[in-house]
């Protein structure tokens, strides 16, 4: 049997945070959570996830800086992440695929979709 592919979710509102890791763990992948931001970067350099869920706005380090970071590194830079966030314009996606994102999900979320854009940044 396969293992499930390890995903990181980081999101600070705690209502999300619990929606999106069900969803995933439903599916049956392997789900760590993050309410935080520094923790969120410090789980993604230790564990290396398959998939970073991210939400932009983080108090202290947005989404946009945290993907940058992440994005920033060889080591890392492989790592699909997809902003899952409440800021919707055609700027904010801009900015977040200038980032170094690999989808954009603008919240409310549709569940097909979200799994959808998981599914496929997996086998990529």
């Amino acid at each position: 049997m396969e293992k499930p592919a390890p995903i990181l979710v980081i999101d600070d509102n705690p209502t999300d945070l619990k929606l999106i890791s069900s969803l995933l763990k439903n599916q049956g992948y392997d789900v760590s959570c993050s309410d935080e931001a520094s923790e969120g970067i410090e789980m993604a350099l230790d564990m290396n996830p398959a998939l970073i869920v991210l939400d932009v706005m983080l108090p202290i380090i947005n989404g946009y800086n945290i993907c940058r970071l992440i994005k920033d590194q060889k080591e890392y830079a492989h790592i699909p992440i997809l902003l899952l966030t409440s800021r919707v314009t055609e700027e904010d996606r801009r900015i977040g695929l200038e980032a170094g994102a690999d989808a954009y999900i603008p919240k409310p979320f549709k569940t097909e979709h979200l799994l959808e854009t998981v599914e496929h940044l997996l086998s990529s």
